[in-house]
């Protein structure tokens, strides 16, 4: 299948998707019933099954630990953010036991600061956000019978970043020296904090937040752009739904906390005051910057765990879930509206009537989408025929605890009523009611009804029910006091507290009931991971789901589905009742992996009409490499060595060049592939038809967000401070600072003109072009930052000159980033891996530079021309 040829006659099948792809391939598609049944020679038939089980198959021994596929990457991440999580859950207790009984001291006081800090990042950061995108790289490819995701290396290269950051920021507790200002690290109690615990949280968390943001790219990939053929946006599984949803929100929500760590570190490291009142800087900007991330990751943690619930309540039911429609808008309207609640915890901040009541107005909003998916599900349960079960059995838990504590988060929407707890156990008992039935509880579920597609193996149905009672029952003793100790004025965050005042007996309460939850961790976690050798393989559908993941191979494979089939419905196990055998039999797509090379399909993002065959990235060290050098950039600047810290940066970007270089956009040995019942697609394609393009667009508005959250924090200065800038400040030089911004989009332009005369097979003019751009790019970038400089801002004097510096060195860091872009099609060009056919890596960086010439004149203009206008 290919678009009509340009006039030199190539392929350009694959720069777009064509208008009517499915009219492109003519009779091949979609597959008819005849097409489905013709025999296949059975010996052709084992032939392709060896070559695609040889293909797959995982490593052995010690190179076990150099796959990507996504069955290992997904398990090594689950369980280690399920490792994590009860390190978080010890420290909980040893908070519990020191606040038991009045006047304790089981723990010094700094040392009870470090443990509930550490509790809150952990649970937050290495538990409830990894946790969903763990078990989503785990599950996509299954719900959507694909091989694997689109960028398998990236999805290992991000596991072993959260594995390094999340060791070094827990085992921070183990020396003494974990940060201790609250998982929110308000200033001035952080930025005044001393030691390095406030540097461990800035740092080592980005460092975790990177790993975040590069698994919801490749998520988001995945769902657009590998579904299996027919599987149209409308045919998705609720679950592919909800992680596009979260996808999204990640992307738009994790980048303001990284742009207030930037500044954070900044002040702590090189005292650029952003955050200090004294010379112009302001505490509430970091409050602005943490909430809008922190308010939406409550629904990120939320959101997936209601996709489970999506995917356990029909099969419960026995029937398709009721809504579907409903559900889908309901989960983009939460998500939309999690954007425009942050402020609904800084009630006592101060803000302006109108800001109380919009944020309070919006917090109560939230409930009509939260609602109408709750609903859907109980519709769900009563139309259908319900079969009791332990997933089903804590599923019905969550929904009891989750809607608790929605109901006390309507309370405490009104402001009024968060004036009047704000700070104190009452909010303890609300966050973990939320966190705990929306999404504790479901994860639970998912465990139990996934266990069997992740190990072919069940868990114990009576550990199962024990394990949940003493959970549910523990919880609600635990929390449920709180309300009442809240309500008497305990506040949040005491080390400890007098025995005269009518707290020791709800504190005792709630110790009890911790160990009792911490009981049913035990036995669930034991259940989990105790030895079932002896057990027969389970059945391939236990639970008569509906859904393609339980078209799983007993024993796993390795290779996802034998082939890739054609899909017609949301449950295709039930309403396609010849899939699962012609699946097996290989009669669909990708039977074969007759080059020995790892391949999945690409379809279009509506409709699922197949357009690539994609070749992706087999077993490698080099990610290892990767994650360890760019986990020296960030740790080393904990401890002030910065040598070591550039040097690891170096090292870092030379592994990325050398993983794209050697297992990227390669070109083929033949342009197109013939992938079963007649279908012919491209091997290789570049533009908005690529994944790869995709993966960039996709981070670009990531880093496009964390930009913007930069910006907003200069025009907060603006309107809150009557001395933003101060009277006789300097300015930027205008004449540098607008050389550079011309010098960088003309670079901009000619990356972009060669592109377009490397496509018309000017491969020299093309190469002129790109090494003009990269120059103009290192002038550009030392000209933005010479006009600071010659003009003597100062970033230590006021937080004006400070703004403006970072401003420049953001737009410096990440056109000295393109330049390497520019410098590696270059050397692509030179080196024969970018040709007139084959420039996927021309188009990506194009659309890089797309980006940041819109970031240099923002820039330009914020730093030179708003200024002048005050």
């Amino acid at each position: 299948m290919t678009d009509a040829p340009d006039r030199q006659g190539r392929n350009q099948g694959g720069r777009h998707e064509p208008s009517d792809a499915a009219a492109a391939h003519g009779d091949a598609y979609p597959p008819t019933p005849a097409m489905l049944d013709a025999p296949i020679d059975p010996d052709f038939a084992k032939a392709s099954e060896e070559r695609l089980r040889e293909t797959w198959k995982t490593p052995k021994g010690w190179r076990y630990w150099s796959a990507v596929n996504n069955s290992e990457v997904g398990t090594w991440y689950s369980l280690t953010a399920f490792f994590f999580m009860l390190c978080a859950g010890v420290l909980a207790l040893l908070i519990r036991v020191q606040l038991a009984v009045p006047d304790n001291d089981f723990l010094p006081a700094d040392t009870f600061n470090q443990f509930f800090t550490m509790h809150g990042s952990a649970m937050m950061f290495l538990f409830a956000v990894p946790m969903f995108e763990a078990i989503s790289i785990l599950l996509l490819p299954a719900f959507l019978g694909a091989r694997d995701m689109p960028f398998p290396r990236l999805s290992a290269y991000g596991y072993w970043c959260f594995l390094i950051g999340g060791i070094f920021v827990l085992g921070s507790v183990l020396f003494g020296v974990g940060p201790s200002s609250g998982w929110f690290m308000y200033p001035p109690l952080a930025t005044k904090s001393e030691g390095v615990g406030a540097d461990i949280w800035l740092l080592g968390l980005s460092f975790i937040e990177v790993a975040s943001i590069a698994a919801a790219v490749e998520l988001i990939v995945g769902v657009l752009k590998c579904r299996p053929p027919g599987m149209r946006i409308n045919l998705m599984p609720l679950y592919a739904w909800y992680v596009l949803v979260v996808g999204g929100m990640i992307l738009f929500a994790f980048p303001p906390l990284i742009a207030g760590d930037f500044l954070f570190e900044l002040e702590r490291s090189f005292d650029w005051p952003f955050f200090d009142p004294e010379r112009g800087g302001d505490p509430m900007l970091w409050q602005h910057l943490f909430w809008i991330f922190g308010h939406p990751e409550v629904y990120i943690i939320f959101l997936p765990s209601i996709a489970i619930a999506a995917m356990v309540v029909p099969t419960a039911a026995q029937r398709p879930i009721f809504g579907y429609s409903w559900i889908v808008l309901s989960a983009v309207g939460t998500g939309f509206l999690s954007f425009g609640l942050w402020a609904h915890h800084m009630f006592t901040t101060g803000l302006p009537a109108l800001s109380l009541g919009f944020f309070s107005a919006a917090s109560e909003a939230v409930v009509i989408p939260t609602g109408v998916q709750i609903f859907a599900f109980l519709a769900t349960l009563m139309v259908g025929r319900v079969t009791w079960s332990v997933p089903m059995l804590y599923i019905a838990g969550s929904l009891a605890i989750f809607t608790a504590g929605g109901l006390t988060g309507v309370m405490l929407a009104l402001a009024p009523m968060d004036w009047q707890v704000h700070d104190t156990y009452f909010i303890v008992a609300h966050l973990h009611y939320t966190i705990f039935g929306g999404m504790v509880f479901p994860v639970m579920a998912g465990v139990y009804y996934f266990y069997p597609f992740f190990t072919k193996k069940q868990m114990s149905p009576r550990l199962g029910r024990l394990a949940f009672w003493l959970a549910f029952v523990g919880f609600n003793v635990t929390f449920m006091p709180m309300h009442f100790s809240g309500l008497m004025g305990m506040p949040r965050r005491v080390y400890t507290y007098p025995g005269d005042i009518g707290w020791d007996l709800p504190n005792l309460i709630s110790t009890v009931g911790a160990f009792v939850v911490a009981a049913g961790f035990l036995v669930f976690a034991w259940d989990l991971v105790r030895p079932k050798g002896r057990q027969p393989y389970t059945a391939r559908n236990p639970w008569n789901a509906g859904t393609l993941e339980w078209a799983h191979d007993i024993p796993d494979q390795g290779w996802g589905a034998r082939s890739i089939p054609y899909i017609e419905s949301r449950y295709p196990l039930w309403d396609q009742p010849k899939l699962v055998e012609r699946m097996d039999a290989g009669r669909y797509y990708l039977a074969d992996a007759a080059e020995g090379k790892r391949e999945t399909l690409v379809t279009t993002v509506l409709d699922a009409v197949p357009v690539q065959c994609l070749r992706v990235g087999g077993p490698t060290w080099i990610t290892h490499l990767a994650a360890a050098f760019t986990g020296g950039a960030f740790i080393f600047p904990t401890f002030h060595w910065y040598p070591p810290a550039i040097v690891c940066g170096v090292l870092a970007i030379a592994c990325v060049i050398w993983w794209l270089w050697t297992g990227t956009a390669r070109p083929p040995e033949k342009t197109e592939k013939e992938i079963g019942l007649g279908l012919t697609v491209p091997i290789y394609v570049s533009g908005p038809a690529a994944p790869g393009w995709w993966g960039m667009w996709i981070t670009m508005l990531a880093d496009a967000t964390a930009f913007a959250s930069l910006i907003f924090g200069f025009f907060y200065f603006w309107t809150s401070s009557d001395s933003f800038p101060p009277e006789g400040a300097s300015h930027v030089a205008r004449g540098w600072v607008w050389a550079g911004a011309i010098a960088l989009t003309a670079s901009w332009a000619l990356t972009r003109g060669a592109r377009v005369v490397n496509r018309a097979g000017r491969a020299g003019l093309a190469r002129l072009a790109l090494a003009a751009a990269a120059g103009l790019t290192a002038a550009g970038a030392a000209a933005m930052l010479w006009s600071a400089h010659t003009a003597g801002l100062d970033p230590t004097s006021h937080v004006y000159p400070a703004t403006v510096w970072a401003v420049l060195v953001w737009v410096a860091v990440h056109v000295s980033a393109g330049c390497i872009m520019q410098l590696y099609c270059l050397a692509g060009s030179l080196f024969g891996k970018l040709t007139p056919d084959y420039d996927a890596d021309l188009w990506n960086v194009s659309l890089y530079w797309n980006f940041m010439v819109a970031s240099v004149l923002v820039a330009a203009a914020v730093v030179d021309l708003l200024p002048r206008m005050v």
